[in-house]
């Protein structure tokens, strides 16, 4: 949400779709965009026609846990697209497959073995979103950041 609103994308009053129903991310996730007065739809792997749901989004929430699963299929043109998925690829095969075979990120696993990647396939994400969050780099540092504000305000309220 801290993301949305320092972007300042709106949603009050946008459809979100979050995929993923876990109690740590999925349904927190969508409770706060239901605060926030969007209309929340959620998915999970056994949604029927889970494509068609995605692409009805104009803000996608991937939380399922499985590489690059979104992909282009799944995504409205234009739509403002949340990765939380953190996943490791520890296959060469699995990075070449959503890669391809001379991307940074197949160099970068045969140099460390391993890379990560999120729900949302990056290229499709990359190329038909209004916004998104990149895996590495989008929601795991502001969560970081977050928690670090969350210590400062119980501290602060501490000793007062």
């Amino acid at each position: 949400m801290e993301l949305l609103k320092r972007a300042q994308i709106p949603v009050s009053g946008k459809h979100a779709v979050v995929v993923g129903r876990s109690d740590i991310v999925g349904k927190p996730m969508a409770m706060l965009l239901l605060h926030a007065n969007a209309t929340v739809t959620v998915c999970h792997s056994r949604t029927a026609d889970l494509a068609a749901e995605c692409r009805r989004a104009d803000i996608l929430v991937g939380a399922i846990g499985r590489p690059a699963m979104l992909t282009r299929e799944y995504m409205k043109p234009g739509a403002v697209l949340i990765d939380v998925g953190i996943n490791r690829l520890d296959s060469r095969g699995a990075v070449i497959r959503i890669f391809g075979e001379s991307s940074e990120k197949t160099a970068a696993f045969d140099k460390r073995g391993s890379v990560l990647v999120g729900d949302m396939h990056p290229y499709d994400a990359a190329e038909l979103a209004s916004a998104w969050t990149p895996v590495p780099g989008g929601v795991g540092p502001l969560t970081i950041a977050m928690l670090m504000v969350n210590t400062v305000e119980a501290a602060e309220r501490r000793q007062a």
